[in-house]
């Protein structure tokens, strides 16, 4: 089993001080680098997780989808759930398109708006 590990097991040697996120992975630092983006559109600012009445977007549930670049390429990463309100329809969904030899995208919502999105990103992308 050692062999096997061994195998894998490399150095870190490959992450430079700027792109290290194992350093400074507590800090407040490493926190900033990743500010979210400012949206000029009030009803982004109007929006909750919880129940207010003067919040105009509810979000009450949604798809995790994440992407990083790195040295070496891309990792992209979704959930696999699907649901229909409080019934989950499937463990197995496949949330991550592939739209051309350059250009992932990640399935959220509706699969009629999806595959709309999908088609119309592939037309433009040729």
């Amino acid at each position: 089993m050692d062999a096997f590990v061994n195998r894998f097991k490399g150095t870190t040697a490959l992450w430079t001080d700027e792109c290290s996120m194992l350093g400074d992975f507590g800090s407040y630092e490493a926190v900033k680098k990743f500010s979210h983006p400012v949206f000029k559109i009030p009803a982004y600012q109007n929006a909750s997780i919880h129940n207010c009445e003067f919040c105009r977007i509810k979000f009450e549930h949604g798809t995790t989808t994440l992407a990083f670049k790195f040295q070496g390429g891309i990792i992209v990463a979704v959930n696999l759930r699907a649901s229909a309100g409080n019934y989950i329809a499937s463990q197995t969904v496949k949330k991550v398109i592939k739209i051309n030899l350059y250009l992932l995208g990640t399935m959220t919502g509706g699969a009629a708006d999806c595959q709309f999105w999908q088609r119309e990103l592939g037309r433009h992308c040729r």
